[in-house]
């Protein structure tokens, strides 16, 4: 490891904490629950059949057979050619591999990922599903819409938020967290309303879920279901979890005027718990990078602003400032230096990112953001250095560039 990683190993963990919370651009901006899906799983095999295991026979050496009765093909590679396991009418497929826990009471099926070695199926993979569920149905229609428009694919999912069957529903929540934002926001104007607002008021709907649904209300709804979020972020216990930030998205896409003085009142007020401000902190991105229709850019950047002065946010304010080249806020950022949060070496490393950002050009603020970079090279000229290799080693993606206007 070299001296350079080392001194900034710290920073690379919290980077490496924050990313996946603040990262707008690919995925869905008020998702967590990014990952694999079902669909791209069955998509990677080559044979995937869901039935009942029976008949599991193991032999003394530990090796054993088990018969998959199929009752649906999710996917075969092999169909029409010679080595098909179900030419025919074949339903029953023998595998060379004992599965155990497959008693007489066994209330599963299973979804079985298989590949054929030397003419025989070769089960790589099993999973536990609840009989009489959608899983058979799900999988062959998710598959049917996989080269469909990303609208309309996500509007199959859409159907299945609510499934019984928890390994379906959090599977369709995936679909959208891997989707960017874009992807559903011409989609969602036309969602049933009534059903969105159902899912927010249940008290069964998981946390991580309200994001997600607070901002397709921003879509489908009208100014009036502004209520339903506002009451929402007004109970401790739903502002203190996740997916506040989409709550207050929908709020100013239902209410933009009524949203954004709710959400700039919590950027002023360093009383309010740090993740609530840092959600109303998401929000200002979101609106700034995707939704610029709804909010002056000016007042974001005032909103932002007022976030300067609170100590364990201010190093997060002024890299998004950064970040959306808001230098005419150079002599303010610069002023920390005069205040108690430039005792914290986070924010110090953070105004110096932006200093080094803003050096370059003629930008208002340049002479002063140059003055201050020659002053601390002087000062500490590795800190400078590690800087400016942390600067090269960023990738910021487009849609966070967007310079001020």
């Amino acid at each position: 490891m070299t001296g350079l990683l080392r001194r900034l190993l710290p920073l690379v963990i919290a980077l490496t904490v924050l990313v996946p919370l603040a990262s707008e651009g690919s995925t869905c901006p008020f998702c967590g629950m990014q990952g694999p899906t079902l669909t791209g799983e069955v998509g990677q095999a080559k044979l995937v059949l869901y039935g009942q295991l029976v008949n599991a026979k193991q032999d003394a050496n530990g090796d054993g057979t088990t018969d998959l009765v199929v009752s649906n093909v999710i996917k075969n590679e092999f169909s029409g050619k010679k080595e098909d396991p179900l030419s025919g009418k074949n339903k029953i497929v023998h595998l060379d591999r004992y599965i155990p826990g497959l008693g007489a009471n066994n209330k599963y099926r299973y979804l079985v990922y298989c590949d054929l070695f030397r003419g025989k199926v070769d089960p790589y993979r099993t999973v536990p599903v609840v009989p009489d569920g959608d899983m058979a149905k799900y999988l062959l229609g998710a598959l049917g819409h996989k080269d469909a428009a990303i609208g309309k694919r996500l509007r199959y999912f859409f159907d299945y938020l609510d499934n019984p069957d928890l390994e379906i529903s959090n599977d369709a929540f995936k679909e959208f967290a891997n989707a960017d934002y874009k992807d559903y926001q011409g989609m969602a104007k036309d969602l049933p309303v009534e059903r969105v607002v159902g899912w927010l008021k249940h008290e069964k709907t998981p946390a991580f879920r309200y994001g997600l649904y607070a901002s397709l209300l921003g879509h489908c709804g009208k100014p009036e279901h502004a209520t339903v979020l506002r009451d929402m972020l007004d109970d401790p216990a739903k502002r203190l979890g996740s997916g506040v930030d989409g709550m207050l998205a929908g709020y100013v896409m239902l209410k933009p005027k009524e949203g954004w003085n709710y959400t700039r009142d919590i950027l002023k007020d360093e009383k309010k718990e740090f993740m609530t401000r840092y959600a109303a902190l998401r929000a200002v991105r979101f609106l700034w990078d995707l939704r610029p229709d709804l909010v002056p850019r000016k007042d974001l950047k005032e909103g932002m602003n007022c976030l300067l002065d609170q100590n364990d946010i201010a190093d997060l304010a002024i890299d998004d400032l950064r970040k959306r080249q808001c230098w005419d806020t150079t002599d303010r950022i610069l002023g920390l230096r005069n205040t108690k949060s430039y005792e914290i070496p986070i924010v110090r490393r953070a105004i110096l990112r932006f200093a080094l950002n803003c050096q370059d050009g003629k930008a208002k603020g340049s002479a002063a953001a140059r003055a201050y970079v020659d002053e601390i090279r002087k000062k500490d000229a590795q800190m400078v250095a590690d800087a400016e290799e942390l600067l090269k080693l960023e990738q910021t993606p487009p849609s966070t560039t967007t310079p001020a206007k």
